[in-house]
């Protein structure tokens, strides 16, 4: 069916950046949008495609056909079957005072410039809207006095399917909201509506992503003969920049720690993984890595979107570590990770089924309080700030240890403001790291990300303009180290102002005294 459907709320003017980038010119420009893509997807909302399976019906039954779906799927969404969500649901659509106060919380109403469709609260009373409308009496008979007149339609539906993609869940309006409603749970709601009951799911989240880890073992593709691979890679390279003959258990039978990594460390910072190793081996830890299916790639991409595709992750990890009679899980740098094992999957498998989950802060923190591990922090003595990733601070409450490492090995370690439970998403949450096709990267880097890279510009208000100076950002999560990496190339915050990042637990290799040369690239390179 033809598309003539203006957008909604284009995107022309966005929150001023902290200089430099008031004036030097380097934030990039929005990609020009082709007219195909509006043709093919849902591009009336704000200009940008985040869902590239939601297709345009071709024929007015097709449509009909999709409306029916969307319903039901509504319908069900309010029904005593979803119980773990159904009550904070309920309360968040029935209950708002519409004082905005979230709106204030939120990165990517702030980044916006206060772009009215972005308020956290907007996708919800048009949630509430259309449910009041089809499935309460008031609003079959008098809609227009019941603030039930959004129609149903396949625009309407998709713009509120695209409208879940512009949240990256990652709760701050739920913290600060005074009645504790929560938005952010709401917008995942739709998410799991779209996936569960329509089939409809971004790509890099679910086929690329969910579907790829149940078929091979990895939400990167890298299945367990590669996994090897890259393994016996990591340990000749750890020989090679620094002496050490470290050998990464793997399979090991009763060992205290199963230690699960996002497997994307493996392929994109296998520096990561290995600094695990020479931590863990130089601490005298018994632990081990899993080869089984699921038990090596800690990502559970499901809790995003789809209940039914999280539990199916979920189980399957706490499998890997039955088998292996593992004492405990430790999941490593992934913040979403966290979440979804230890929170998520404690409500999705039983007593039998379960492993306790720890996360790698307060073991490694342990580990430095002890003196299992010396350090060296003048190794380190350069501008350090740090990235609190969501769902490991706001979502966990897991806060001080890893303050306590950086205050223990980084002399210059400075707070981002605001921080701790109050800091603000990386912009890359629940999904948007892994999303770039058509023009949805600009969103992330421009958009959802905007505030996160002005505090990362104003956690070093005296050296940042100073290449000379090296300044590190600490960001323990897989998912927000992507997103830092794909804001530094998009304003050259590295080529131009040697705005460097990276994890915790390579910052702590870098400043062991037992160190013979720098374990940081850049520092190697300097």
């Amino acid at each position: 069916m033809a598309n003539d459907v203006a957008v909604l709320s284009p995107l022309d003017e966005l929150a001023p950046l902290p200089a430099p980038y008031d004036q030097n010119g380097l934030e990039p420009p929005f990609k020009e949008p082709k007219p195909a893509w509006a043709e093919e997807h849902c591009a009336s909302l704000d200009g940008f495609v985040a869902l590239d399976t939601l297709k345009r019906p071709q024929t007015q039954e097709e449509e009909e056909a999709f409306v029916l779906s969307f319903l039901n799927g509504l319908e069900k969404l309010f029904a005593d079957s979803n119980k773990n969500s159904l009550q904070p649901l309920m309360l968040t659509m029935e209950y708002c005072a519409k004082c905005n106060t979230c709106s204030e919380a939120c990165h990517v109403f702030q980044g916006s410039n206060g772009d009215e469709i972005y308020r956290p609260s907007f996708r919800v009373d048009v949630l509430r809207r259309m449910y009041k409308k089809h499935f309460t009496t008031g609003g079959k008979l008098m809609p227009g006095f019941v603030g039930a007149d959004v129609d149903v339609t396949w625009e309407s539906i998709a713009r509120l399917g695209e409208l879940a993609y512009r949240c990256n869940l990652c709760r701050r309006c739920a913290q600060v909201c005074p009645l504790g409603l929560d938005n952010g749970l709401a917008a995942k709601e739709i998410r799991k509506l779209f996936s569960q009951e329509m089939g409809i799911a971004p790509s890099p989240v679910h086929a690329k992503g969910t579907e790829l880890q149940l078929k091979t073992g990895s939400t990167t593709g890298l299945t367990k003969p590669a996994l090897i691979d890259t393994i016996e890679f990591i340990e000749e390279d750890i020989e090679e920049r620094t002496g050490r003959k470290i050998k990464f258990p793997i399979d090991k039978k009763g060992a205290d720690v199963l230690l699960m990594h996002n497997a994307g460390e493996f392929i994109a910072w296998p520096e990561n993984p290995a600094a695990f190793a020479i931590l863990l081996d130089e601490a005298g830890i018994d632990w081990t890595l899993s080869s089984d299916l699921l038990g090596y790639d800690s990502v559970n991409y499901g809790i995003w979107y789809d209940d039914f595709q999280a539990k199916k992750v979920a189980l399957g990890q706490f499998e890997a570590a039955k088998k292996l009679g593992v004492r405990r899980i430790v999941v490593g740098e992934c913040g979403h990770a966290h979440k979804a094992i230890a929170i998520s999957a404690d409500r999705m498998a039983s007593n039998e089924e379960r492993v306790p989950v720890e996360s790698f802060l307060p073991l490694m923190a342990d580990l430095v309080k002890s003196g299992k591990l010396k350090f060296d922090p003048s190794k380190n003595d350069f501008p350090v700030t740090l990235h609190d990733p969501c769902n490991v601070v706001r979502q966990m409450g897991i806060v001080k240890p890893q303050r306590d490492i950086l205050k223990a090995i980084a002399p210059q370690f400075r707070e981002m403001t605001p921080h701790g439970v109050d800091n603000y998403c990386c912009g890359g949450g629940s999904g948007f790291a892994i999303m770039s096709s058509y023009n949805f990267g600009d969103f992330r880097d421009k958009v959802s990300a905007r505030t996160k890279w002005a505090q990362i510009v104003n956690a070093f208000p005296d050296e940042f303009e100073n290449p000379d100076v090296v300044k590190y950002v600490c960001a323990p999560c897989s998912n927000c180290k992507g997103t830092i990496r794909e804001l530094l190339k998009a304003y050259k915050g590295t080529s131009t102002y040697n705005v460097q990042y990276g994890g915790l637990v390579e910052l702590m290799v870098n400043g062991l005294a037992s160190m013979d040369k720098p374990y940081l690239e850049f520092l190697e390179e300097a």
